[in-house]
């Protein structure tokens, strides 16, 4: 079973033809973990789920972006943020509906960052929020999809940020989402029992480094995802990306690990299912 475990059918990038997407990816044979990036995309994500139980399901959670007002340039689909308040009771409310198996998106961001702001109020603002979700997370017994992303000069710094984070505040079930550094960042998240997940960032030309990442990890600890609509896979660079298109992320791993391809999904997908509490 293919499973798309980070999408964001709830965007407006999917305003026109949302329902065409995910009839087609019923048909086959799809689940999609659909991801709040705030309270309207939370709730967003929970509406669809409803229509398609057994299909969808949702994640509700506030990413660290919209704590500012930002101009993101994201590959292909450049958008503009305003500058938001993490609302704890108004996402318990949301995480305790049925169709939401986990908290998420949440995270650390050092990568878009306003003029008008200390590096030190920018980052002790996005600390408390991430905490705030982890505690969140912890009440409600659901897993945290983790976003995690470094500044221009250094990749690293926001994961090692947020490892010591999490290693201070204790065990918890999570995914690193959408992986973007080396194999040293990854077996640190390996040790705190967290699940990796690749993008098709791992199918494009410059993706050595993450090659060897995923050559590293075991396939009992990946998960696979498309982050649509962003980070189309190679073979579909300059598009709108699709659930569908997980599938060329499963096909790279099987490449890289020398393995089948249907080695590869169904390992994932029962890790998807397992790591969900899928239904």
């Amino acid at each position: 079973m293919l499973i798309d475990t980070h999408a964001h059918l709830n965007f407006a990038a999917f305003k026109n033809d949302v329902h065409d997407v995910i009839t087609d990816c019923i048909k086959g044979g799809m689940k999609i973990i659909n991801v709040g990036s705030q309270l309207s995309t939370s709730q967003r994500a929970i509406d669809l789920a409803k229509k398609y139980p057994g299909s969808l399901y949702a994640a509700v959670g506030f990413h660290p972006i919209h704590l500012f007002e930002l101009e993101v340039d994201e590959i292909e689909i450049p958008f503009k943020t305003r500058p938001d308040e993490y609302r704890q009771k108004e996402f318990e409310e949301l995480g305790n509906q049925r169709e939401v198996v986990a908290i998420g998106e949440t995270g650390l961001d050092y990568f878009h960052k306003p003029d008008n702001i200390s590096k030190t109020e920018f980052k002790n603002k996005q600390k408390w929020t991430f905490l705030k979700q982890l505690e969140l997370a912890k009440k409600l017994d659901k897993p945290v999809i983790f976003h995690c992303r470094g500044d221009k000069e250094d990749n690293k710094r926001a994961y090692q940020d947020m490892i010591k984070i999490l290693k201070d505040f204790g065990k918890i079930r999570g995914v690193i989402h959408c992986f973007g550094t080396d194999v040293e960042i990854a077996q640190q998240f390996l040790d705190l029992g967290l699940m990796i997940s690749f993008t098709g960032i791992i199918t494009f030309p410059n993706a050595k480094i993450l090659i060897t990442v995923v050559k590293k990890v075991p396939l009992e600890k990946i998960m696979i995802e498309t982050d649509a609509p962003y980070l189309a896979p190679q073979a579909k660079r300059g598009q709108r990306n699709l659930p569908q298109y997980v599938k060329y992320i499963a096909e790279k791993i099987a490449e890289i690990k020398k393995i089948p391809y249907d080695v590869v999904e169904n390992v994932t997908g029962l890790n998807a299912v397992e790591f969900f509490k899928l239904k």
